[in-house]
């Protein structure tokens, strides 16, 4: 970590030079670029020295609690221990995430959570998961819109469709794209037996109008009359939308709204969003040596988590990490295990780096 930072110590260097040559600050879009690189090697810079400082006030603790006979001191020294170490660890994870980040990263995005195999219990731990990111979101203060939802009669979901706005969403909820696994007796379930049952999600980026380009041409618009547990409105008027993407076959709805405008405006985001996928699948597959290089694909058939309730356990299997928090992490405290993965991610990206 100290080499990769005087390397960007050097590169931040070069660009300050640059941004001060008139041949590139007249060219607008080059200027612009730097400026950004820049700003961000900035940040890494300025995080890094917090963490060296971190260090430094850390040493000098233990070496008090090592050669220090007084009782208070030594008292005062374990505490001042116990909240450095904190405040490393954390800057630690934010510094080996600023090193390791990539362009998706800050941008938004859309997530879609289906039941898979195990009938209605399957549908229901869809609701538990998305009740799972909506304090989760809550949480890092983002903002939350349902796009679609197929309630069942139980309280459970076939589908529920969203899209999250805010700081680095991407970034923080690419690992949560797979099949998540859950271990429980059943609500149905009169003898008592435990059940498995799978969901999946699958975390997209929201793609802007310049980034997926839809002809007019291309697109097929069908209205129809909403279904479901909707309220008033449902059946009554041709308020739902489906759109169907001719050259890829990709096929969105949306009837959560009671304007068919509304519905139209918001299928159209999720459409962007499943083609702007394709197309990053695609670029993926010339990319296979890098992914090795990376945690694990995040590929939305791997089965990534084991959510089990008789032992108040959750396993990431990605990582082989296991902890016996159950409730926290169903109530939106997901960092317990996105932090990790971050940091296993980093690492795997920085040692690459050093390569």
């Amino acid at each position: 970590m100290f080499h990769l930072s005087e390397t960007v110590k050097k590169r931040y260097k070069e660009l300050h030079k640059q941004l001060v040559d008139i041949r590139i600050v007249q060219d607008t879009k080059k200027y612009v670029a730097i400026k950004r690189e820049s700003l961000e090697l900035k940040e890494i810079i300025s995080k890094n020295e917090q963490y060296e400082k971190l260090c430094k006030e850390l040493e000098d603790a233990e070496k008090i609690l090592k050669n220090s006979q007084d009782a208070e001191l030594i008292e005062l020294a374990r505490e001042e221990i116990e909240t450095l170490s904190r405040k490393k660890r954390a800057c630690e994870v934010d510094l080996i995430n600023l090193l390791s980040a990539e362009p998706d990263d800050k941008k938004d995005a859309i997530v879609e959570i289906r039941a898979g195999a195990g009938g209605e219990e399957a549908s229901l731990f869809v609701s538990n998961l998305f009740r799972m990111y909506s304090r989760y979101i809550e949480r890092k203060g983002w903002k939350l819109d349902i796009m679609n939802s197929h309630p069942t009669g139980l309280g459970g979901f076939k589908e529920v469709i969203f899209a999250v706005e805010g700081k680095n969403v991407f970034g923080n909820m690419k690992y949560e794209s797979g099949v998540h696994r859950v271990q429980r007796v059943p609500v149905t379930e009169s003898s008592g037996r435990i059940h498995t049952s799978t969901t999946t999600v699958a975390v997209l980026l929201q793609a802007k109008e310049v980034e997926v380009n839809i002809e007019p041409d291309d697109l097929k618009v069908e209205v129809f009359r909403a279904s479901g547990h909707g309220g008033q409105h449902v059946n009554v008027t041709d308020s739902a939308v489906r759109l169907t993407h001719i050259p890829t076959g990709i096929v969105v709805s949306c009837q959560d709204e009671r304007s068919q405008h509304k519905n139209k405006i918001k299928a159209m985001k999720v459409l962007r969003a499943r083609i702007l996928d394709v197309k990053k699948r695609e670029q993926e597959k010339k990319r296979k040596e890098l992914r090795r290089s990376q945690v694990k694909s995040g590929d939305r058939s791997e089965k990534i988590r084991t959510y089990n309730f008789p032992q108040r356990r959750v396993t990431d299997h990605r990582i082989n990490l296991t902890l016996h928090r159950l409730n926290e992490i169903l109530d939106g405290e997901l960092d317990l295990l996105i932090e990790e993965l971050q940091k296993r991610d980093g690492e795997k990206k920085i040692e690459k780096l050093m390569e």
